[in-house]
């Protein structure tokens, strides 16, 4: 047989472990799939940069180089002695300017090929160049005779470097496309990655909330079984507590039953034999009223065994019912503590279930003490009203009241909610400070069944028309 679930971890923090740990994971798997993504990003954006700039410098290089050929050309077409210098300062300008472009010329890959590439271009740059300032330097005067020579020297350097700046330019091109599909094929793979990622944090997420699951379902399990057991256990409490209050009424029936039958009789044989003895006094002739004494403690001692037996529990409950027992105790209470107390009633005809009549008898008792104790009253009302299904009793009184958050704490209060629970009844307090204090019980009004009739007691007694409670106490 398993035992229970070990409790070190509430239903709670099993979830809030899971969904920490699977949001610990999706937090884990985007933070690889943007670190990725920016890496490739980063990537491609630098190639497409790179690219740029090493196609604007070509570009620029090469303008360079036809400007230089340009001032050449435009020297040879008018070679006077003022212009030739400043035609070889541009040329000289143009190609330093070139210089500075190719210092700066970034290749993309940086691959040997590339660098070999750009070498060369410089190399048929800087012989272009020596090329224009041999011919610069010339005679001018034989310029105009020996043009086609000067211009089968200048072509060809000129076409070379406008090849070897081609050939960089389309390697740059080509370079340019094979980075674009390695960074598609890198591309690709993270995305492949991130895919397999995300299925991993996928497949660890349900693994995490099927875990979860299942120890939430057995923490369930445990708790559910744990809540049978505490519902059992209720149970039987009430059924333990009602049995002991019923008990408990037969115990102070059966108490209220000797003390009235064998004391009460006892005492009051012994009452007789003394008014049998004061009369043998008197007729010997000896004093009179001498046993008065002995009479008046046996009296006492009737009316103390009467009370003690009707305060166990009253023969009216059951003779009378519940509002002829009810008006002789709140009678005798008034008398003793000095309070005025009323009783009405409604509707109360029908006799209820002896339990049902126990049980208020017993609360009004209670709450009747409550005020001779703590409440300081000079009134105090009882109502006793019968309703379709229940039976309600208020007792209100005119005291000084007290908070309503410390009616849990007192004993006589937890007696009576006790005894009102046992009977599936409610219970409302309704009290402040300086207000007097209202309590309103309401029972299901079970009526009482020929089985439960108390003519079946030993201790009944006929009842006739007009016969008055005293006459049933006494």
């Amino acid at each position: 047989m398993r035992g229970p679930v070990p409790r070190a971890l509430t239903i709670k923090t099993a979830l809030a472990l899971g969904f920490g740990a699977t949001f610990g994971l999706w937090l884990l798997a985007g933070y690889y799939f943007s670190q990725r993504m920016e890496d490739v990003q980063r990537d491609s954006a630098a190639v497409n940069v790179r690219y740029m700039q090493a196609q604007e410098k070509l570009a620029a290089v090469r303008t360079q180089v036809l400007f230089g050929s340009l001032y050449v050309r435009d020297a040879l077409l008018d070679p006077d002695a003022g212009t030739i210098a400043d035609y070889r300062g541009r040329v000289e300008k143009t190609y330093a300017d070139v210089d500075a472009l190719l210092r700066e010329y970034v290749p993309i890959l940086n691959s040997a090929t590339e660098r070999e590439r750009v070498d060369g271009l410089r190399r048929e740059i800087d012989g272009f160049r020596a090329t224009l300032l041999d011919v610069l330097d010339s005679d001018p005067r034989q310029w105009r005779s020996q043009a086609r020579l000067i211009l089968s020297r200048i072509m060809p350097r000129r076409a070379a470097v406008m090849g070897v700046s081609d050939e960089i330019q389309t390697l740059n091109r080509s370079t340019f496309v094979q980075q674009q599909e390695a960074l598609a094929e890198i591309y690709a793979v993270t995305q492949r990655h991130i895919w397999e990622t995300l299925g991993l944090a996928v497949a660890a997420s349900l693994a995490i909330a099927l875990l979860a699951t299942v120890y939430v379902g057995r923490l369930e399990t445990d708790l559910n079984r744990q809540r049978l057991k505490e519902v059992q256990t209720t149970s039987d409490l009430q059924r333990l507590s009602t049995k002991l209050v019923t008990v408990q009424e037969e115990e102070r029936r059966t108490i209220a039953r000797e003390l009235h039958d064998e004391v009460g009789q006892v005492l009051m044989a012994i009452k007789v034999e003394i008014a049998l003895a004061q009369r043998r006094i008197e007729a010997a002739g000896g004093v009179g009223r001498l046993l008065d004494d002995a009479q008046s403690i046996t009296d006492g001692a009737l009316n103390t065994v009467r009370d003690l037996s009707h305060l166990l529990h009253p023969a009216l409950l059951d003779d009378l019912g519940l509002p002829a027992a009810l008006d002789w105790y709140l009678t005798g209470f008034g008398r003793r503590h000095g309070i005025t107390v009323e009783l009405l009633s409604e509707r109360m005809d029908q006799r209820l279930a002896p339990e049902i009549e126990a049980a208020l008898y017993r609360i009004v008792q209670e709450a009747m003490t409550n005020v001779a104790k703590h409440a300081r009253a000079a009134l105090a009302i009882v109502y006793l009203r019968r309703a379709d299904d229940a039976v309600l009793v208020t007792i209100e009184d005119d005291g000084i009241g007290f908070e309503p958050g410390q009616a849990r704490r007192g004993l006589g209060l937890i007696g009576i909610r006790e005894r009102v629970a046992h009977l599936q009844g409610t219970v409302h307090i309704d009290a402040s400070p300086g207000r007097g204090t209202r309590l309103t019980i309401a029972l299901p009004a079970r009526v009482r069944t020929p089985a439960a009739d108390p003519g079946d007691f030993d201790t009944a007694v006929t009842i006739h028309p007009g016969t008055r409670p005293e006459a049933i106490v006494g």
